[in-house]
C-alpha cells in the first residue's frame, strides 16, 4: 500500500474541479483542508469534495490541517507568495501554471524548496493526454525518425465572452508580462520543448490585432530554432473552430493531433512503396477519425474534458512522493520553459 499524503487546496476556480475530484477519489490523498477568501465557496466544496474542514486563511490551514501536499490553484500572480509560504510550513507544492512570472523568479522558488528538502510540481497536464503518449511510443519506436520540426498552434477566442473579455471585471491573467496570452504559453512551451528539448534562437511575434487596452496582446507566432529542429508556437484568437493543435514531424513520418478533440493521425511509408503509401496512410487516417468521432462523441455525453492528462499526472506525481522518489516533471523541465517563456518576451528577440 502507498503512503497516504494529507492533501490541501488553496484555490476553488475553474481548474479547482479537475483536482478536487481526483483527491477526493485517490486512495494516495487524504483531503484535510480547502481554502478560498470566500467562505463560501470554502465551505461548499469542502461538502462536495468531503474535506476535512474548510478555510478562509491559506496559514491558518497550514497551521491547522499539517498538509503533506497542496495544490495552489488561485491567479499567477499569487503563485509566489503562496508556494513559499507552503514550502515554509514543510509541504510539498502542485502549481498551476506558472509557478512564478519570470524564470528568475521560478529559480528563487525552486533554490527555496531545495533548501527545504520539499518538491515544487508545475502542472503541465497536457504532456500526459494519452494522444501525446501514443506521438512519444511512435517516437520511442523509432517510426517518425529523428525529429526534425514541431508545431504547436492553439485558437482560443478569448476576445468574444467569457472571462478574459469583460472589461468591468478583467481578468487577473491581464496582469501578466503577456497579458491573458501568459495564461496559456506555459502549455505551449512545455509541449514544444518536450518534443524539441533545446533552443539556441527565438524570434516572436507578439500582436494586438483586435486593439484595445484590456488585451495587452491577442496574437504570437513564434519559432524556435535548435540545433537540428524547427518549432512553432502559435497563438489566435480569431481562427476557428477552437483547436489545441501538435504536430511532430520526424525524417521518418509524422504524427498530429488535437488536444481539444482528440485523434491521432500518423503519416509514414507503408507496406506497397512510395505510389500507395498515400492512398495506405489516407484510409488509415479516416479509419482513425472515425473512432476518434466516437469516442470524442462518448467522452462529451460523459462530461469529460481535455484534463485527462492531469489525473494521470497527479497520480503519477503522488505515487513518487509516497515513495520518495522523483517527480514525472523535473525541476529542469519547469526552468527551460520558464527560459523559454522569457525568450518569447524578450525585446530583442521580437521580428
Amino acid at each position: 500500500m502507498s503512503k497516504v499524503l494529507r492533501s490541501a487546496v488553496i484555490g476553488t476556480g475553474v481548474i479547482s474541479k479537475e483536482h478536487l475530484s481526483f483527491l477526493s477519489q485517490s486512495p494516495m490523498a487524504s483531503l484535510v483542508g480547502i481554502c478560498d477568501l470566500s467562505p463560501i465557496a470554502a465551505e461548499y466544496n469542502t461538502e462536495r469534495y468531503q474535506a476535512t474542514s474548510a478555510y478562509t486563511s491559506h496559514k491558518e490551514m497550514l497551521e491547522a490541517a499539517q498538509p503533506d501536499i497542496v495544490h495552489i490553484l488561485t491567479p499567477p500572480h499569487t503563485h509566489k507568495r503562496l508556494a513559499m509560504d507552503c514550502l515554509e510550513a514543510g509541504a510539498h507544492v502542485i502549481c498551476e501554471k506558472p509557478v512564478a512570472t519570470s524564470y528568475e523568479e521560478l529559480q528563487e522558488v525552486l533554490a527555496f524548496a531545495q533548501e527545504r528538502d520539499r518538491y515544487v510540481i508545475e502542472d503541465h497536464n497536457y504532456r500526459f493526454n494519452e494522444p501525446i503518449l501514443a506521438i512519444d511510443r511512435l517516437i520511442q519506436a523509432g517510426t517518425l525518425g529523428n525529429i526534425r520540426d514541431v508545431e504547436v498552434r492553439m485558437a482560443l477566442n478569448i476576445r468574444e465572452g467569457g472571462r478574459y473579455a469583460d472589461p468591468n471585471l478583467p481578468s487577473p491573467a491581464h496582469r501578466l508580462p503577456a497579458g491573458v496570452i501568459h495564461e496559456f504559453i506555459t502549455h505551449l512551451c512545455y509541449l514544444t520543448l518536450h518534443f524539441v528539448p533545446d533552443f539556441e534562437k527565438v524570434t516572436a511575434v507578439w500582436s494586438n490585432h483586435g486593439g484595445g487596452d484590456l488585451f495587452k496582446y491577442d496574437d504570437l507566432d513564434a519559432l524556435v530554432i535548435g540545433q537540428n529542429t524547427h518549432a512553432r508556437i502559435r497563438f489566435s484568437p480569431f481562427t476557428q473552430p477552437d483547436c489545441f493543435f501538435v504536430c511532430v514531424r520526424g525524417d521518418k513520418g509524422q504524427a498530429e493531433t488535437d488536444l481539444f478533440q482528440p485523434y491521432l493521425r500518423c503519416v509514414v511509408p507503408r507496406v506497397g512503396g512510395k505510389q500507395l503509401s498515400p492512398l495506405v496512410n489516407h484510409f488509415v487516417g479516416g479509419v482513425g477519425l472515425c473512432g476518434s468521432s466516437i469516442r470524442n462523441f462518448r467522452n462529451k455525453v460523459m462530461q469529460k474534458t481535455p484534463y485527462e492528462g492531469l489525473h494521470r499526472l497527479l497520480g503519477q506525481t503522488y505515487q513518487a512522493l509516497a515513495e520518495n522518489s522523483s517527480p514525472p516533471i523535473s525541476y529542469a523541465d519547469m526552468a527551460q520553459v520558464s527560459r523559454l517563456v522569457d525568450a518569447l518576451l524578450e525585446e530583442n528577440n521580437r521580428a
